[in-house]
């Protein structure tokens, strides 16, 4: 069993950067794959960036690529997400996944994969 908590969010002006961070709990963190998903008012949830267990492999949606950046940190148990140049259109409610993979270094990016996800957290940018 993995919890997610997610931090973080908030408010910020178009052009802006926010880093998101997501911690985990137990002692699998590393045995897993991590995502970032997020949902808009009135939208699905749709996927913004993966990431494999060692952190070698990355994978982000094309509206945020070479804007956000995925990483973690297994020392601590932590996955974040730096995003930078931020637009109106990047609000939402940001979710953090974690998809078990053991030994694998494959890495999901369908919501279907992820075996956990956080509560949330809110990024709203004022345009």
């Amino acid at each position: 069993q993995v919890q997610l908590v997610e931090s973080g969010g908030g408010l910020v002006q178009a052009g802006g950067s926010l880093r998101l961070s997501c911690a985990a709990s137990g002692r699998t963190f590393s045995m897993h794959a991590m995502g970032w998903f997020r949902q808009a008012t009135g939208k699905e949830r749709e996927f913004v960036a993966a990431i494999s267990r060692t952190g070698g492999d990355t994978y982000y949606a094309e509206s945020v690529k070479g804007r956000f950046t995925i990483s973690r940190d297994n020392a601590k148990n932590t996955v974040y997400l730096q995003m930078n140049s931020l637009k109106f259109e990047d609000t939402a409610v940001y979710y953090c996944a974690a998809d078990y993979v053991g030994w694998s270094t494959r890495v999901a990016t369908a919501e279907y994969e992820f075996d956990y996800w956080g509560q949330g957290t809110q990024v709203t940018v004022s345009s």
